[in-house]
C-alpha cells in the first residue's frame, strides 16, 4: 500500500519510527537525512516557510511503514541578512527498509515523475553499494561538487556514553537550557552561529511541536554578557536509548574557546542522566571542512557511515 501528498507531522513520526527499527538492526543504513533527530529537525524548521513545496510517498507492509520518499521541490529562502536563496533543483530525502529493498525502484521512479525537468539530487548510504547500483540504473551518477575538498557530503559520527570527561567552561561562562533562556535566546543563538540563516522564530516553533523535542535536552552556554554563545539540540531516541545533536554551532566572536567542546560533554552527561547510552552527531565530511570534525572527535566520537552524492541532469 502507498500514498502520496504534502508531508505532515504525523508523516514524520511515521518515518521516525522506520528510523528507529533500522537504528536497532542496521544503524549503518539509516540516511544522513532519515535518521531520529534528523528527520524532526528538518521539518520543524523548514515547514512554516517551504510545506508547499515538499511531496511525500510512503510504502507500508502489514501496516508497518518499510519505504519513504521526501522530495523538496525548487523554493525561495529568504535569509537574516535580508538576502534570497534560490533553489531551484529538486533534492530526495529517503529511506527503504532492507528487508523491502525492491521498493528502491519505485522510490525513484516516483522522484523522477515527482520532479521532471528538474535537476536532482539525492545522498543515500555510501555502505550498500546494492543500493548505489540501483540508482546508477536509474542515472544517477556521482556529483563530483559534492565530493571536492569543499563538498557538501555527510558523515555520522557515534560513541558510547559509558564515560563522559567533565566538561569545562572560561570563568563567568555557564550552561544553560532553552526551557531556561526562552524562545529568542535560543533562536539568536543558532543565527549568530550559522549567519546568514532562515532560522526565525516561527522555524523554531515548528522544531518546539515537533513530538521528539525537548527543552531540558537543547543545551546553550551563556557568555558574562548574556550572549548565548553556543547552542546544541539533541534528539533523544528512548527505543534505542540514543541521542543525536543536531544542530550544533558556536558565535563566531566565541570560538577557540572550548565553548562547543564543553557543551558536548554537558549534553551527553544530560542525556546520558536522561536513560541514554550512545550518541550521534553529523558532520560535512570532506577535507575542506575540518572543524566540526576535529571537535566531534576530541569529544570522543568516530565516524561510522558516510553520504554518496549522487545527480541526475535536468534533460535526463
Amino acid at each position: 500500500m502507498t500514498s502520496s501528498e504534502l508531508l505532515t507531522a504525523a508523516d514524520v513520526e511515521l518515518m521516525q519510527g522506520l528510523a528507529q527499527r533500522l537504528t536497532a538492526t542496521h544503524p549503518e543504513l539509516v540516511n544522513s537525512d532519515a535518521s531520529y533527530g534528523e528527520l524532526a529537525w528538518n521539518w520543524g524548521r523548514g515547514h512554516a516557510a517551504f510545506a508547499d513545496k515538499w511531496r511525500r510517498r510512503l510504502w507500508f507492509s502489514d501496516g508497518d511503514l518499510v519505504a519513504w520518499g521526501w522530495a523538496q521541490l525548487p523554493r525561495r529562502a529568504r535569509l537574516s541578512d535580508g538576502t534570497v536563496k534560490e533553489v531551484t533543483g529538486a533534492y530526495l530525502a529517503h529511506q527503504v527498509h532492507p528487508d523491502h529493498a525492491g521498493l528502491l525502484d519505485e522510490v525513484i521512479d516516483w522522484f523522477d515523475a515527482t520532479a521532471p525537468g528538474l535537476e536532482r539530487s539525492v545522498l543515500p548510504c555510501a555502505l550498500d553499494g546494492a543500493v548505489l547500483e540501483r540508482w546508477a540504473a536509474h542515472g544517477y551518477g556521482t556529483d563530483p561538487d559534492a565530493l571536492g575538498d569543499e563538498g557538501s557530503w555527510t558523515q555520522f559520527n557515534q560513541r558510547d556514553l559509558t564515560d563522559i570527561e567533565r566538561p569545562e567552561l572560561p570563568d563567568g561562562f555557564r550552561f544553560r537550557t532553552a526551557e531556561e533562556a526562552g524562545a529568542e535566546a535560543a533562536v539568536q543563538a543558532h543565527l549568530d552561529a550559522w549567519r546568514p540563516s532562515g532560522y526565525s522564530i516561527e522555524a523554531y516553533e515548528g522544531v518546539r511541536a515537533t513530538a521528539a523535542y525537548r527543552g531540558d535536552l537543547h543545551v546553550l552556554v551563556e557568555a558574562p554578557d548574556g550572549t548565548m554563545a553556543s547552542s546544541g539540540i539533541m534528539w533523544f531516541d528512548e527505543v534505542n536509548r540514543t541521542v543525536e545533536f543536531e544542530p550544533v554551532g558556536t558565535h563566531p566572536d566565541y570560538r577557540r574557546l572550548g565553548l562547543g567542546r564543553a557543551m558536548l560533554l554537558h549534553g551527553m552527561g544530560l542525556a546520558k542522566e536522561a536513560g541514554a547510552v550512545h550518541a550521534t552527531v553529523a558532520c560535512l565530511g570532506a577535507p575542506g571542512h575540518p572543524s566540526a570534525r576535529g571537535l566531534y572527535y576530541s569529544v570522543g566520537f568516530h565516524k561510522f557511515t558516510w553520504d554518496a552524492p549522487l545527480v541526475k541532469g535536468a534533460d535526463a
